[in-house]
């Protein structure tokens, strides 16, 4: 089967990064096993480095009511490559802000759209 078109794979990527800020998501370990790559790796806005492993641990213990808001029209994306979507955006939590980027891939139609990679990177105050 043919990659569907750059916006189809844009969207659906972007419906994915949503689904993942979903508190009920987050709290349900098939479906951030549904949604993150076995090889997934963040590189959070602390500095942080998490696994798969570590992730799926983590999310549960993190719903969502504490994350920063976002503002889902303001996500971008960039197919990269067939399979490969770049999601671009900004958070914010209580005037810390973080630009954030998402990798997802599709490896085929079984295990569809999945986060590869995850960075926040905090916004200085002095900076637009």
């Amino acid at each position: 089967m043919s990659e569907a078109p750059a916006p189809d794979a844009v969207n659906e990527a972007i419906a994915g990064e949503l689904a993942l800020l979903d508190p009920a998501v987050r709290a349900s370990r098939s479906e951030a096993v549904r949604l993150l790559d076995p090889e997934y790796v963040e590189i959070g806005a602390s500095g942080r480095r998490y696994t798969y492993e570590q992730m799926l641990a983590w999310l549960p213990e993190h719903t969502g009511a504490e994350e920063p808001r976002h503002d889902p029209p303001a996500i971008t994306g960039t197919l990269l490559a067939p399979g490969l979507v770049q999601l671009r955006y900004e958070t914010d939590s209580d005037g810390r802000r973080a630009r954030r980027t998402s990798l997802w891939r599709k490896r085929d139609e079984a295990t569809g759209w999945r986060m590869f990679y995850h960075q926040g990177t905090v916004v200085p105050p002095d900076i637009e």
